[in-house]
């Protein structure tokens, strides 16, 4: 038999886990590759058409859409990739909320992507000034396999 101070104890955990956490706001310069889970406020700066392929043969499928849109905050800026319904909301002077965004890895550079699993709200305005010459996407990453080196290095040790 329970007492009733186990009982509201129960109840109180119960409640800690049902509770939303609050969102940790992250700068875009604090961006890295291979990286996911960002919530962040950014000015869309630009924004460019990249892929617009036409109605497909059949009703529930819909066109699909590319747009690069350049996007940052007063520490720096990075090119986000946004993909159908994300094209309207990602227009030049508009303030977002991109919320669990990850960063995705193009041809060596990084950019910034919100799946299904994330989402993008207009806000108001920000007041902040966008640094511009702090491009994170012009960065160009190299993939290094660590595990062969660390291999290469037991072998020089024999």
């Amino acid at each position: 038999m329970a007492t009733v101070q186990q009982q509201q104890q129960e109840q109180e955990q119960q409640i800690k886990s049902t509770e939303k956490r609050k969102p940790v706001f992250v700068k875009v310069d604090h961006l890295k590759p291979g990286t996911k889970g960002h919530t962040l406020i950014a000015k869309v700066l630009s924004s460019n058409m990249v892929l617009q392929k036409g109605r497909a043969a059949s009703q529930h499928l819909r066109q699909t859409r590319i747009a690069e849109c350049l996007i940052g905050d007063e520490t720096g800026a990075v090119l986000f990739t946004a993909r159908n319904d994300q094209v309207e909301l990602m227009k030049p002077g508009n303030t977002v909320i991109l919320r669990n965004a990850k960063i995705d890895m193009f041809k060596g550079s990084m950019r910034l992507a919100v799946d299904k699993w994330g989402r993008i709200e207009v806000t108001e305005p920000a007041s902040f000034v966008v640094k511009e010459d702090n491009n994170l996407s012009l960065v160009e990453y190299e993939l290094v396999n660590v595990v062969e080196e660390v291999e290469a290095g037991m072998n020089t040790n024999d």
